[in-house]
């Protein structure tokens, strides 16, 4: 409140002497910042993906790779520990695969990074796949002596080819993307990424004026702006109050609704607007995808069971369906085999996408999903005969 006082007293002739004392970065912790992120922009310059089947033989590579946000603009306020990241593929040809292999090149990323020793010198941690629009590989590394970093990754097709100029695109690029659009309508932005050097174009060779106002903005923000007040209806039930950042996913909003209410599963949760139709919230939209930004009121229809289902890959070819928790053990679906087809969970070895499980790992932190395959196998070590069921 002390800086907000002072931005109050500052007369309009000062304001530049104003966002240079309190708001921009130095010079020091800046490159210290970009330093640990060269890091990473480097891995994935040099590092080639290979080996999946929806890759039909060829190998994806970044392309390149561009700072977005913030530090992409030169806009960066001080004490921001957070950077963005856009990695062009040379397996994304158009609109359609980019959405359509979005999550499985973020899975690939993920296997390949929590590897990188360089990264890993940096204090690699809290390595996760965040559901978005579009999602986003996320993680934390360690500068030299400021606060640690977090680092927010989006793959995405390189529409606008190797040079970027100031000229618009060819229409061709619109028409495509209108066609994508209407086929992915529910999810608006997801392919924002794709224009994410003419936006960074834009700002960064703008006035420095400009960028100072910029960072005043985006400092009254984190200082004035309220969350927005949800009201959950549920018929026959007291309302529920919740204060909301209208620009965080909603599936974070169903997980608060339902530790709450005590709901087993995810609730589905509707909102209408005065004179329109009703619309289901989808959990990788936010509040303000839906241009919310004010409290309203939604309705909780029902809740979803948490389980999902997942196959696993006998060694004799067989599959067989096993339903799980996405925050239970792998050690839980173990015992669920051992159960059924009587193979010793200790001598069990579960594989996901050319990666072992671990026993005391839950499922959801290798981002398995409802209908995914897991591979069954016997460990190395072990030397007892597997048991057909």
């Amino acid at each position: 409140m002390a800086l907000a006082q002072e931005l109050y007293g500052t007369s309009s002739c000062r304001l530049d002497s104003f966002v240079a004392r309190w708001l921009q970065p130095s010079r020091e912790w800046k490159e210290e910042v970009l330093e640990a992120v060269a890091n990473v922009e480097q891995f994935l310059r040099q590092e080639s993906f290979h080996g999946e089947r929806w890759l039909q033989n060829q190998e994806a590579r970044v392309l390149k790779v561009i700072k977005v946000g913030s530090f992409g603009t030169g806009t960066a306020l001080k004490g921001t520990a957070e950077v963005e990241l856009v990695a062009f593929l040379s397996c994304f040809c158009n609109f359609w695969e980019e959405a359509k292999y979005h999550t499985a090149v973020l899975r690939l990323i993920r296997k390949k990074i929590q590897y990188c020793q360089e990264l890993l010198a940096l204090g690699l941690r809290d390595l996760r796949i965040d559901e978005g629009v579009p999602s986003a590989l996320v993680f934390t590394i360690q500068t030299r002596t400021a606060e640690p970093i977090t680092v927010t990754l989006v793959p995405a097709y390189r529409v606008l080819g190797s040079s970027v100029s100031d000229s618009p695109p060819p229409p061709q690029v619109y028409v495509d993307l209108i066609k994508a659009s209407y086929s992915y309508s529910n999810y608006p932005g997801i392919f924002s990424p794709s224009f994410s050097e003419l936006q960074k174009n834009f700002v960064k060779h703008q006035p420095t004026k400009l960028k100072s106002l910029l960072r005043l903005v985006k400092h009254w923000y984190q200082q004035y702006a309220q969350d927005m007040q949800v009201t959950v209806e549920q018929w026959g039930y007291a309302d529920l109050i919740l204060w909301v950042n209208p620009y965080e996913p909603i599936r974070k909003l169903k997980e608060r609704i339902r530790r709450s209410k005590g709901l087993v599963g995810l609730p589905r949760l509707s909102f209408q607007e005065s004179g329109c139709k009703r619309q289901v919230l989808s959990s990788h939209c936010s509040l303000a995808d839906y241009g919310v930004f004010c409290s309203t009121r939604i309705c909780l229809l029902e809740t979803v069971s948490p389980e999902i289902q997942v196959f696993v890959k006998s060694p004799n070819g067989s599959s067989q369906a096993y339903a799980v928790h996405p925050k239970s053990f792998v050690l839980n679906l173990k015992q669920q085999i051992e159960d059924r087809q009587g193979f010793l969970s200790k001598q069990q070895q579960l594989e996901y996408e050319g990666q072992v499980l671990q026993d005391w790992v839950d499922m959801g932190y290798y981002n398995i999903q409802d209908s995914d395959t897991i591979t069954l196998s016997q460990k190395p070590s072990a030397h007892v005969r597997y048991l057909h069921s």
